[in-house]
């Protein structure tokens, strides 16, 4: 016994619950015995009621007995409860391969059982034949059209065995039904219910195909929706920009994984809270800026890239961004999105371009400078010893010589030093163990009177042996001179460190003294050239640091604070500069 609600729930249950695309063959039996335990358990239900209705509908009627339960409904509930035991044991205990054989035993039990409700009631000439429709119904949905005309047929069997039994001897075991008047009113009785089974069949298994193939073209949709729901969400995570969706009111809506790490704070921080709690935005600017935005429907000056300094717990980082207004599919404003950039790299670069332009213009201009004093520097100097050793000054005449003659070598180096600056000699990039040549030139520096007995030298090269391609003669100009530098910021003592590490293909050298250290300003002239720290430099010697390194590919990073010492790190690539080309090509 079953009702047209569990071909309607076991037919359309899959299509709304479904969001990837139908399971493959080898996965059909285990939907189809999920689909057989729903029918069951619908099944028992639908027993139930009929019984409990029939009971109620026939408790008044006179020359009933007088009993807790009519004799059909007592049928109906003992064979519904013997089948429905049956039933579970099959799929319980059966291999999952015969699935669909215990279907077929489903749906001949079903008829059975309509079969012996319909004759305890009086024979088919009733109007309960209609239960035949559902079995067949059912078998439509479930196994398509073979399985629904293999039941319609059986069902039209059952139906007409006890009219032709009436009319024509059948066996005893056939209860026979009210005879019809006449024979052609028991065959038009057999020809509609033959049609009408089968139309039913027919008609229910293209129902139950329309209704598989809109469940497969829904799944797909929502597979591919799925799928672009999931590529939208892993593009805006993936992208390097960070990204913010707010509604109109500036509430945050959504942030990505680079927005979260730009600005320093969780998602849970930022989403539900106005954008201004991010530190992009004031109030009062966010309310200009998306105002204006509004006004003029998103074109206008706020179009343009604008940076912002953003606190990032106890630094502050450059932010470069954009706003634009956020609409739906129909074009309606439902907020804003603002996309930003992380700058400090950019900022980073473009010092760099502006040190390299302006060292380009110093080197010219020193070019000249040296030269101009130079050849005047020289004829000074010789005049100064030609008048020493020709005449008998007085004491005081020698002093003022001397001093003329130091103060003309002192600036004969500064004039040197330009030079060397202005024209660097080109690089001889060849294989060198530069670790090696690190500790020889420590232990120069040892027994240099640079090297005070106050100064503590510290040697960490790890490994001790690491070769690159570089410029021998300037990788120890370099070193030479931050050591110099280094050891000048301790005119009292100190520590001296002298490091050297394998940094994945570069190799990293890294000088850091105990000293005054450097403020914001000093680190930023750092590598300016004419700009000394100390009364007797020329400020050239950092500046050819600066050169050395940038010709070789590496980088220089300077940590210094007052009070707190210095350290520079020199990074050079391990095979050298890609790009470079001098005289002296790479020798093995």
């Amino acid at each position: 016994m079953i009702a047209l609600a569990a071909a309607s729930k076991e037919g359309l249950r899959p299509f709304k619950r479904r969001i990837v695309p139908p399971a493959p063959a080898d996965a059909q039996p285990a939907e189809l015995a999920h689909q057989l335990r729903w029918l069951i358990a619908i099944r028992m239900l639908v027993i139930c009621t009929v019984a409990v209705t029939y009971q109620f509908a026939t408790s008044g009627t006179a020359g009933d007995e007088v009993a807790w339960l009519a004799r059909p409904a007592r049928v109906l509930l003992a064979g519904g409860s013997v089948l429905t035991l049956v039933y579970i044991a099959l799929l319980q205990f059966l291999p999952q391969r015969f699935v669909v054989a215990q279907a077929y035993v489903q749906f001949l039990g079903d008829l059975v059982l309509v079969y012996l409700f319909i004759n305890v009631l009086g024979g088919p000439a009733g109007g309960f034949t209609i239960l035949y429709l559902v079995v067949i119904s059912v078998a439509s949905v479930l196994l398509r059209r073979s399985a629904g005309l293999i039941v319609a047929g059986l069902a039209f069997v059952m139906h007409s065995l006890p009219l032709l039994a009436a009319h024509y001897p059948l066996p005893a075991f056939i209860q026979p039904a009210t005879p019809f008047p006449s024979t052609v009113q028991l065959v038009y009785n057999l020809m509609v219910h033959l049609i009408g089974f089968y139309a039913i069949a027919i008609l229910t298994a293209y129902l139950g195909r329309d209704v598989a193939r809109a469940e497969r073209a829904l799944a797909e949709r929502d597979a591919d929706l799925a799928h672009l729901q999931a590529l939208h969400h892993d593009v805006v995570q993936s992208i390097t920009s960070g990204l913010i969706t707010t509604d109109v009111g500036g509430i945050v809506t959504s942030v990505n994984l680079a927005a979260e790490e730009i600005l320093g704070r969780s998602r849970q921080q930022l989403i539900g809270r106005h954008i201004a709690d991010s530190g992009l935005f004031s109030r009062e600017a966010w309310a200009e800026t998306s105002e204006h935005h509004l006004v003029t429907k998103g074109s206008g000056v706020h179009n343009l890239r604008l940076e912002h300094d953003v606190r990032r717990g106890d630094e502050t980082v450059p932010v470069g961004y954009s706003l634009a207004i956020l609409r739906d599919g129909r074009g309606a404003e439902r907020g804003f999105i603002v996309i930003f950039q992380d700058l400090t790299e950019l900022r980073r670069l473009q010092d760099q371009v502006r040190m390299k332009d302006r060292m380009a213009a110093v080197g010219a201009m020193a070019a000249g400078l040296a030269h101009e004093v130079g050849n005047p520097l020289a004829a000074i100097s010789g005049s100064t010893q030609m008048l020493a050793s020709s005449l008998a000054a007085s004491p005081s005449q020698s002093k003022l010589l001397d001093i003329i003659r130091r103060e003309s070598q002192r600036l004969d180096r500064t004039v040197k030093s330009f030079l060397e600056f202005a024209r660097p000699r080109p690089r001889r990039p060849k294989r060198f163990d530069v670790a090696a040549a690190l500790a020889e030139h420590v232990e120069l520096l040892e027994h240099s009177p640079e090297v005070k007995p106050e100064h503590r030298l510290v040697v960490d090269l790890d490994p001790p042996s690491v070769e690159i391609v570089a410029d021998p003669d300037q990788i120890s100009q370099v070193f030479w001179n931050l050591v110099r530098n280094a050891l000048k910021a301790m005119p009292d003592g100190g520590t001296l460190t002298v490091a050297g590490r394998i940094w994945e293909d570069r190799y990293a050298i890294r000088v850091q003294d105990t000293g005054s250290g450097m403020n914001e300003e000093e680190r930023a002239n750092l590598f300016h050239p004419f700009k000394s720290f100390f009364d007797d430099g020329t400020g050239i010697g950092m500046a050819i640091v600066y050169r050395i390194v940038d010709e070789h590919g590496g980088e220089i990073v300077v940590d210094s604070e007052p009070g707190r010492g210095s350290a520079i790190t020199v990074v050079l690539p391990l095979e050298g500069a890609a790009t470079a080309t001098a005289p002296g090509e790479a020798e093995s």
